[in-house]
């Protein structure tokens, strides 16, 4: 009788605990962890969450200041999604690291601008004037391509979002390019004529594309639609997750929109 009776509790706990690992469970699958650049994804994020509650989903966003670990991290599952970074560069990171990470929502984009530092002007860029620019792939040719559209520079026909300095085939001026971690480049302005800077990073400054930059990139080119909204990314095989789903759907909410709009004042641009 003993042993039956200690069988009988045996079996009572496991279905208790089994029974809690169940409502545990349930509540995890509820809370989705998303990846993010300090700003603006994270502070976008913030309006995101307060959407996302009235689906009865917690969002935990856990901010970078790298633009690698947030894609190893939804790689390996430890995240659900990550928000940092342009489509141009999300593909590069998978052929280059052999990841599976796709875009599943074009949320904001954010103009690349040229930006004054000795020089206050680009009528007054002197011979020989230096430029700060992204030191990675997909930057360096967007800030190149800026360049050439401001007739600065001239680089051939078919080189696209794939150029580097060495493609510069005319630099009427002797522009001396400065390459550097794109994070770098708006905090040596005072070292350097003109600077060509991403927008969070101008952000992060305090500097806004729309009232301090010299020049900005076009958002209605083919190219920017292209290649540099930012996206929420997920692991392939994870588009049609039902949290996944929620998520989208809260990000690209008229909620989030008008967030962006009055917060950015045209330094961050919704495309949804």
């Amino acid at each position: 009788m003993k042993k039956l009776t200690a069988l009988f509790l045996v079996l009572a706990l496991s279905a208790g605990f089994l029974g809690g690992c169940g409502q545990k469970d349930g509540a995890e699958d509820k809370v989705i962890r998303v990846g993010a650049s300090v700003t603006p994804h994270a502070e976008i994020l913030k309006a995101v969450e307060e959407v996302l509650k009235e689906e009865g989903y917690t969002l935990e966003i856990v901010e970078f200041t790298d633009y690698v670990q947030p894609n190893l991290n939804v790689e390996s599952g430890d995240l659900d999604a990550n928000y940092f970074q342009h489509q141009k560069y999300l593909g590069q990171f998978n052929e280059e690291n052999g990841t599976h990470l796709v875009g599943v929502a074009d949320v904001h984009y954010e103009p690349l601008g040229v930006y004054p530092g000795k020089t206050s002007s680009l009528d007054a860029l002197p011979d020989g004037a230096s430029v700060a620019v992204p030191n990675d792939t997909t930057n360096e040719a967007r800030a190149l391509l800026l360049l050439q559209e401001l007739g600065l520079i001239e680089l051939p026909e078919d080189v696209g979002v794939e150029a580097t300095v060495i493609d510069i085939i005319s630099n009427p001026k002797n522009l001396q390019f400065v390459e550097m971690e794109a994070a770098q480049v708006p905090k040596v302005l005072s070292d350097v004529d003109i600077a060509v800077v991403n927008g969070n990073y101008a952000i992060q400054e305090g500097l806004n594309a729309s009232s301090d930059a010299l020049a900005i990139e076009d958002k209605d080119s083919d190219v920017i639609r292209s290649y540099y909204v930012n996206v929420l990314a997920v692991k392939e095989g994870n588009e049609d997750n039902e949290a996944v789903k929620a998520l989208i759907k809260a990000m690209t909410s008229d909620t989030v929109r008008d967030f962006i709009n009055e917060k950015y004042d045209g330094a961050v641009v919704p495309v949804f």
